[in-house]
């Protein structure tokens, strides 16, 4: 009996789980760069809530 069904079972799956956390992290990170760089745009006022613009 072999044992290499399971651990080519086990391989897959780690690396099916660090490619899916890799790209979610990659995405997320590049969500919040352009949240940044919006946040970040020179010219536009600041806002502050209870205050009039």
């Amino acid at each position: 009996m072999t044992h290499l069904p399971y651990i080519i079972a086990a391989y897959g799956l780690t690396l099916g789980v660090a490619i899916v956390l890799s790209v979610n992290a990659a995405l997320r990170l590049r969500r919040a760069r352009a949240r940044l760089a919006t946040i970040e745009r020179p010219g536009r006022a600041a806002r502050t809530p209870g205050r009039p613009a």
